[in-house]
């Protein structure tokens, strides 16, 4: 039968998204640009004819932004009285009311004011994009919950406001936006960033240039890790069985041996040398001769642990065809297998579930590391 006009209407029309887009300007430390990279795209979006509205941003004194908050309209934030002072917050009901496509929200990890309509500006967002409104966002990376007690260690300074670690892994892209120690030290010198009196006093303390290349690696770090995640979710969706060696992520098959320790700390060594990921596997046979020293095989994996390792424990009939599998689940580039030093038929077992492994993994690198005898 033909089809009814609505019909094709209803198969031309885009499909209706049920969740706003989160877009957030990742930065390492005040300064660097994120606000006025917000602005900038708002005015590229406001151009392209999107319906653009600043819900909060914060200028603090800087000419830039601005000269740019004032070419994009702007939802009134509600005043809120707490303890005798007026303050103003976002207002996140006049921006439901006004529905826009986009909003901008700055300084993400912002703590309202008690008698806002919700404690953290990050629940405001929350709201705003299950109304279907896309929102853009700022964030310093000294304000991720589990990064802030980092900072603390490098710099002396607690940070007080910071956003769980669920937040940030929530944006559909993250941009971070990078700018040198040194120029970023320059802007300072030039008042670009506080105001003449803090200069001197910020360029010796939280502005020390060992400080901001810290907090600059710590950014690079979270956007790497993100961008792997969405690359593994990407070869999941597309089922890409191939390693796209992008990063590399070593894996070291241990059994009871008590010298599968050297074997971690080798695969240890070799992950600082290219900043791979760890992994300590050990494979419980279903059927078969189990391990027979508990023990040991419960220490390798706490030293796995204490060394920065993933461990994981599999099931399987045969270890060569579970670390096979595992690999290619993965994505692992470089897999570590210990070799005793034995003469009897178990070299001929063991060389055995090498070339299995080899048959049944997808191309990776193998290594194999000679341990001491284990009787």
């Amino acid at each position: 039968m033909p089809k009814k006009p609505e019909e094709w209407l209803e198969i031309a029309s885009p499909p209706q998204k049920s969740r706003g887009i989160f877009k957030l300007f990742l930065g390492y430390a005040p300064g660097v640009g994120k606000t006025f990279s917000m602005l900038s795209e708002a005015t590229r979006r406001k151009n392209r004819g999107e319906d653009v509205v600043i819900g909060v941003v914060e200028t603090h004194g800087r000419k830039g932004v601005e000269e740019l908050i004032r070419t994009i309209e702007a939802v009134p934030r509600k005043k809120i009285e707490y303890k005798g002072t007026v303050f103003e917050e976002m207002d996140v009901d006049a921006i439901l009311a006004r529905h826009p496509q986009v909003v901008l929200v700055d300084e993400l990890a912002h703590t309202n004011i008690p008698g806002s309509k919700h404690r953290k500006r990050y629940e405001d967002v929350q709201e705003l994009l299950a109304a279907k409104i896309d929102v853009v966002s700022t964030l310093n990376i000294q304000h991720i919950e589990s990064i802030a007690p980092v900072v603390r260690s490098i710099t002396g300074i607690t940070v007080r406001e910071t956003v769980p670690d669920w937040v940030p892994l929530t944006a559909a892209e993250t941009v971070m936006v990078d700018l040198t120690p040194e120029a970023l030290q320059n802007r300072m010198k030039r008042g670009d960033v506080y105001s003449p009196e803090k200069v001197e006093r910020s360029l010796k303390n939280f502005f020390r240039r060992g400080n901001l290349i810290a907090l600059r690696e710590l950014a690079l770090r979270q956007v790497a890790e993100q961008v792997d995640r969405s690359l593994e979710s990407y070869m999941e969706d597309k089922d890409i069985r191939k390693n796209w060696a992008v990063r590399e992520r070593i894996a070291v098959c241990i059994s009871s041996n008590p010298s599968g320790q050297h074997l971690i700390a080798r695969g240890a060594r070799m992950a600082r040398r290219m900043d791979a990921e760890l992994y300590v596997v050990h494979v419980d046979r279903e059927f078969g001769v189990r391990d027979s020293n508990p023990n040991a095989l419960a220490a390798n994996l706490r030293f796995g642990e204490s060394l920065g390792a993933k461990v994981v424990r599999l099931k399987g009939r045969s270890v060569a065809d579970s670390v096979a599998e595992f690999v290619r689940s993965k994505h692992i580039t470089q897999v570590i297998f210990g070799r005793a030093a034995i003469r009897d038929w178990r070299k001929y077992l063991y060389l055995s579930a090498v070339h299995r492994f080899l048959r049944e993994s997808p191309a990776v690198d193998v290594h194999i590391v000679t341990q001491e005898s284990e009787e």
